[in-house]
């Protein structure tokens, strides 16, 4: 049937065109297509970061709406291009791990794209966003079916799980899945972890300890490190007007821990 929503989301920024020609070569496929920017300052070759976003930002979407993600530092190479199937939406992407929260939220079909017959010609080897992601994109968006883009394939790339592991009764490891504008520290520890009257806990993220929690960010006085569970669901680690990611000396992708002194809240989490 085919979507007019296709969203866009690259580290191109802003100050070239590539953005704009994407977009050129949707339209000129398929003129009724109505693009959204989810954005396009993730940072360069910012896969976990980016395989965050898409994963927060599509639930949020109808049926049918084509996510063009080109987070794509091996463009050129034998990186296979890929459309994957999944929560009755569409994702084109390369296949470096870009799409992976999204293959561990809901179930999914992975097909190669068969570039040869669906890019532009000629083709760069330097920005198949134009070339190859865009043209698909539009062509889903068209109606084409996705069978018709390539076969499924097996194995993908996927980065390393976020799923937080129960170390021992009490302790929990995860990983840190974000850090927005603001420097709040978004962890994979899903809020429910927390529950709902949080007693005798600690929370470590790089150079912050933190053992206190708040419901608004203003309720904690300014420069006091506090635990909040944010928008996304998960615990954030928090300064009331400061960057709690500069002064934790924390990036996306480093090691948090949890950890309860008393009940220690020990079933693995499903």
């Amino acid at each position: 049937m085919g979507s007019q929503i296709v969203t866009l989301t690259t580290d191109f920024g802003h100050e070239d065109h590539y953005v704009g020609v994407m977009k050129g070569v949707i339209a000129g496929i398929h003129p009724p297509a109505r693009i959204i920017d989810l954005t396009h300052d993730v940072g360069p070759y910012g896969l976990l970061k980016t395989a965050f976003v898409i994963a927060q930002a599509h639930p949020f979407f109808p049926a049918e709406t084509v996510h063009v993600v080109v987070v794509d530092p091996g463009v050129g190479t034998s990186r296979r291009p890929i459309l994957v199937e999944a929560a009755g939406q569409h994702f084109v992407a390369p296949d470096n791990g870009v799409l992976s929260q999204v293959y561990e939220q809901t179930e999914h079909l992975v097909r190669e794209i068969d570039a040869e017959r669906w890019a532009l010609k000629p083709t760069s080897n330097t920005f198949h966003g134009r070339d190859l992601f865009a043209p698909v994109a539009a062509w889903l968006a068209k109606g084409t079916p996705p069978a018709a883009f390539g076969s499924p394939v097996d194995e993908y790339v996927q980065l390393d799980p976020t799923t937080p592991a129960l170390a021992q009764p009490g302790r929990w490891h995860g990983k840190v899945l974000n850090i927005d504008r603001f420097g709040n520290i978004v962890t994979s520890f899903p809020a429910e972890l927390l529950g709902e009257s949080p007693s005798d806990f600690r929370l470590a993220a790089g150079g912050i300890e933190v053992s206190k929690t708040a419901k608004a960010y203003a309720q904690a006085p300014p420069g006091a490190a506090f635990v909040i569970t944010g928008s996304s669901g998960y615990l954030e680690v928090s300064i009331n007007r400061e960057s709690a990611a500069e002064r934790g000396g924390v990036a996306i992708g480093d090691d948090v821990e949890l950890v309860f002194r008393k009940d220690g809240r020990s079933r693995p989490l499903r």
